[in-house]
């Protein structure tokens, strides 16, 4: 068994696309930022990497790093449910941080919804702590499809 972590590109977005649905991820937005457009400028950007994680040639994992020049991010992490409890969740967020240590991010966060405890727990494992109970997570959209 073969498994490698790599930077995705546009070219891997049929698949990319196909794990986020296999894995449930339910904030999904493919008429919108997540569209194969919305996701080749995130790529060209220069602030952005999609890592995919793959198992003999089949994409079971990815997590998407960005960052806005002061803070990096962790998104989409997604783990195919056929390849969960193998430490991939963890090997991606890791090759996240390091992504984003290159780009001199020395600050890492990741938002996780209150609905989502294995993500929350697995996060607090790679040594993730939560700052503030009291943060709230606002936004302002132009349509439900962004």
């Amino acid at each position: 068994m073969t498994e490698t972590i790599r930077l995705l590109t546009i070219e891997d977005y049929d698949a990319l696309l196909d794990l986020w649905r296999r894995a449930g991820l339910h904030s999904l937005r493919p008429k919108g930022r997540d569209s194969r457009e919305a996701i080749a400028r995130q790529l060209e950007s220069g602030v952005a990497a999609i890592l995919g994680l793959e198992v003999d040639g089949r994409l079971v994992g990815a997590v998407l790093a960005t960052h806005d020049s002061r803070k990096g991010w962790i998104n989409r992490l997604a783990v195919d449910p056929a390849y969960r409890r193998r430490g991939y969740g963890l090997r991606l967020i890791e090759a996240a941080e390091a992504w984003l240590r290159e780009q001199g991010m020395r600050i890492i966060a990741a938002l996780v919804e209150s609905n989502n405890p294995a993500s929350l727990a697995l996060f607090q494992k790679a040594g993730y702590i939560e700052i503030d109970r009291g943060i709230h997570y606002l936004t302002k959209r132009e349509s439900e499809e962004v």
